[in-house]
């Protein structure tokens, strides 16, 4: 089972907005993904590997 482990934190360039994407650490040293509106709605985990891979879309 896969938990979180860190606090949620949003982008830096959402700057003072509160509609946001936020991620958390988890274990196995993935990514847990939530929507900032619904804090305890559902989550979306990405392991470390998909995670880079998405952001290096947007370098």
């Amino acid at each position: 089972m896969i938990e979180v482990i860190g606090p949620f934190r949003k982008s830096s360039y959402s700057g003072a907005q509160s509609n946001c994407v936020e991620i958390a650490d988890t274990t196995g040293n993935g990514r847990a993904v939530r929507d900032s509106k619904q804090p305890h709605g559902p989550l979306l985990t990405v392991s470390r590997d998909s995670w880079q891979a998405f952001l290096q879309q947007f370098a």
